[in-house]
């Protein structure tokens, strides 16, 4: 969501080998479940039940000690997961083990861009959380809980967070090319229109400090433009637009712009590369959720501390977002549903935000002290609770279709990327369609 160095045939080889790794560590850890689905793991010697969690990426869990203390709370009950740093790696195992419903754990996240494929086609192997005792569906945004639900009412996954999006930038680093560093002067900078973003990259490039670029990446600009539209890849009736869709059009030309000017570098988010520009201090501005965040912790030296602010996007929108999916073939299915119900109840939301910066899917965690009151380790003193706040109430409901994941995957891996390696922007954009329509023809 990622730089491409190899042939495409290495690159296929490599994805390939990591896709089956993925699915190798989806079955590891659970079996089919059997008719014993709610019987314990002994997994430590000790006799305890082991919640097995399939997660992507830095969620956060762990981090914010809400295992530890769930295991506090329930001595007989021990926590363990498997994480798959990239969910394009993570998503294709998980629904090849759904569609065979084997070898899944007892929970398993699901990224917002798949939650409608789970949805329309998996439904039946996971458990309904609507009839699950100590769920109020009045706990979760009512677009959120909509998103995992069918036709029929069948909710099939507990949101987690949600994505507003802002603009997270480095103060020493616009400090040094002459820009503005407080967080309101620099919102005013781009108010209400991503082309002014852009303008600024101009002005920052003229003194930019020796070796380093605006922004982290062109799919991450891309994304973060997309994000504040309600119409993207699909329509409301289901049918796929992407190729017509102007806006979709307009975020890839902007974003061709600016790789054509020099200001995002040439590198593809979460891949190693990548990561290691934030620890060298490579880029100033990135779009940023407040997931992002904890993306910054995990890969910044310790000097990096402070040194982010964030400031409010050119326009309101939501980039990301997962929820929490129990199957019914798992082992523990009962103890799932009550870890899950606990893990995403308001006040464990609120905690992940105060110290991992996801941002609550549950309006009853904003108003709590944890979330007006956050701050950041990455952001110093600054209160970023209410500047995400004020960006969720900004962005739009947006269309989700079923493969909205491999669209965007495409728009930017496929796509905008090509552009910071000399291609021009109707090469990428024609790159990228075909990849795409490969894809959504297998």
């Amino acid at each position: 969501m990622r730089a491409r160095t190899r042939s495409a045939r290495n690159r296929a080889v490599v994805l390939a080998a990591v896709a089956s790794l993925g699915a190798g560590l989806l079955a590891g850890c659970a079996d089919d479940g059997g008719d014993d689905k709610n019987s314990s793991t002994d997994g430590d010697g000790g006799g305890k039940t082991t919640i097995t969690l399939g997660l992507f990426g830095t969620m956060g869990f762990k981090e914010a000690g809400l295992y530890t203390e769930y295991e506090k709370l329930n001595p007989k009950i021990k926590i363990a997961d498997n994480v798959i740093q990239r969910n394009e790696n993570y998503y294709p195992p998980l629904l090849n083990h759904l569609t065979t419903n084997s070898g899944l754990l007892d929970v398993q996240a699901v990224e917002v861009a798949n939650i409608s494929e789970i949805v329309s086609t998996q439904a039946d192997k996971l458990s309904d959380f609507s009839k699950v005792s100590g769920v109020d569906k009045s706990n979760w945004l009512d677009w959120k809980w909509q998103q995992a639900t069918t036709k029929d009412g069948q909710t099939v996954g507990l949101g987690t967070d949600v994505g507003p999006t802002a603009i997270c930038y480095r103060k020493d680093l616009y400090e040094q090319a002459g820009l503005p560093t407080d967080p309101g002067e620099v919102g005013k900078l781009w108010a209400g229109d991503w082309a002014k973003l852009i303008s600024v990259g101009e002005r920052y490039k003229k003194k930019a400090p020796s070796g380093t670029v605006f922004m982290d990446s062109p799919g991450g600009l891309l994304n973060g433009i997309l994000g504040s539209e309600k119409e993207r890849f699909y329509d409301s009736s289901g049918k796929v637009i992407y190729k017509s869709n102007p806006a979709v059009r307009a975020a890839f030309n902007l974003t061709a712009e600016a790789a054509e000017k020099g200001l995002v570098q040439s590198q593809t988010q979460f891949q190693p590369s990548w990561n290691s520009t934030i620890a060298n201090n490579k880029f100033a501005t990135i779009s940023c959720p407040p997931w992002m965040l904890g993306t910054l912790k995990d890969n910044s030296k310790p000097e990096a501390k402070g040194k982010w602010a964030v400031a409010a996007a050119p326009k309101g929108g939501n980039w990301g977002g997962s929820f929490l999916t129990v199957p019914k073939s798992g082992k523990n299915v009962a103890e799932a549903q009550k870890f899950v119900a606990w893990l995403t109840a308001p006040k464990q939301q609120a905690r992940l935000f105060k110290v991992q910066a996801s941002f609550p899917s549950a309006p009853a965690a904003y108003t709590m002290p944890e979330v007006t009151g956050a701050v950041n380790e990455m952001t110093g003193d600054q209160p970023i609770g209410t500047v995400f706040a004020e960006a969720a109430k900004g962005a739009p409901v947006q269309v989700i279709g079923p493969k909205d994941q491999i669209i965007q995957q495409g728009l930017s891996d496929n796509g905008v990327i090509l552009v910071t390696k000399g291609k021009s922007a109707q090469d990428a954009w024609d790159s990228a369609v075909k990849s795409i329509d490969n894809k959504l023809d297998q």
